[in-house]
Parts: structure tokens; C-alpha cells; sequence
């Protein structure tokens, strides 16, 4: 099988001074710590995809969306290569909840200096850059 990279987009939502994050049970990344996302589909916009990550996982729609960041993340025990586009974005409405409760354990709102550990990976090569999505309001 050839090896390939993949895109995938992390939405960072803000609210009320917060960001939402997730426990995550699938295969990639399981049990540790996220914001909603997922892989970019051909021919999607980075805000179309964020948009319905979002939705789709926690039932949150969201608006004010902005690039972020991007890490080139190759965890090695995953044997896995992923570009992550990490995206910025408002709360619009809708509460959070288990849409998917197949790859998420729960849902909660955070302070970007309190997150819950473990963190998700591309997270982890996020934070090494000194990102702060408050940096980018709107």
C-alpha cells in the first residue's frame, strides 16, 4: 500500500473566552483531547470542511471563520503523515453535543491555558508554535 499524506483541519470554536474540546475513542488519536475536524475532502474550502466537522461532530454551527496555523505532524507510532490546517472560528449556536459518540467520548469548554490532557497530536506540534486562537478574533 502506498504511503500517502493527508489534510486535515482542527476547528478551533470560541466562546465565551473557551474553545470546545473533545475526547476522542476512534482509532486515530484515541483518548486524547481535541477540537472538532477532520480530513478534507477533494474539491472542499478549508471553512466548507471546518464547517461541517463541526457540525457533524458536536452539532455546533459556527461563523467568523480564519485560518489559523498549519503543522506537518508525522507521528511515529501512528505511521502516519498529516498536514493539519488548523482554523479559527466563532460560535454561532447549538450546544454541544455526542453526534458522533462512535469517535468521541465527550464534549466541554476550556481555557486555552487549561486543557484536558493527553493532547491530539497535530495539538501538541500546534502548541510548540506558541499558537493562541484568541490571537485571532475577530
Amino acid at each position: 500500500m502506498e504511503k500517502q499524506v493527508r489534510v486535515g483541519i482542527g476547528a478551533y470554536i470560541l466562546r465565551d473566552g473557551k474553545i470546545l474540546m473533545g475526547k476522542r475513542i476512534g482509532a486515530h488519536g484515541k483518548n486524547t483531547w481535541s477540537p472538532p475536524g477532520g480530513w478534507l475532502e477533494f474539491g472542499e474550502a478549508w471553512e466548507e470542511c471546518a464547517k461541517r466537522e463541526t457540525l457533524e461532530e458536536a452539532g455546533i454551527k459556527i461563523k467568523n471563520i480564519r485560518f489559523g496555523a498549519v503543522t506537518n505532524d508525522i507521528p511515529r507510532k501512528e505511521g502516519k503523515h498529516v498536514v493539519t490546517i488548523h482554523i479559527v472560528a466563532d460560535h454561532d449556536s447549538g450546544e454541544a453535543k455526542l453526534a458522533e459518540p462512535e469517535k468521541w467520548e465527550k464534549w466541554d469548554w476550556f481555557s486555552w491555558n487549561e486543557l484536558p490532557e493527553p493532547l491530539f497530536y497535530p495539538l501538541i506540534k500546534l502548541k510548540e508554535q506558541d499558537f493562541n486562537p484568541f490571537d485571532f478574533t475577530v
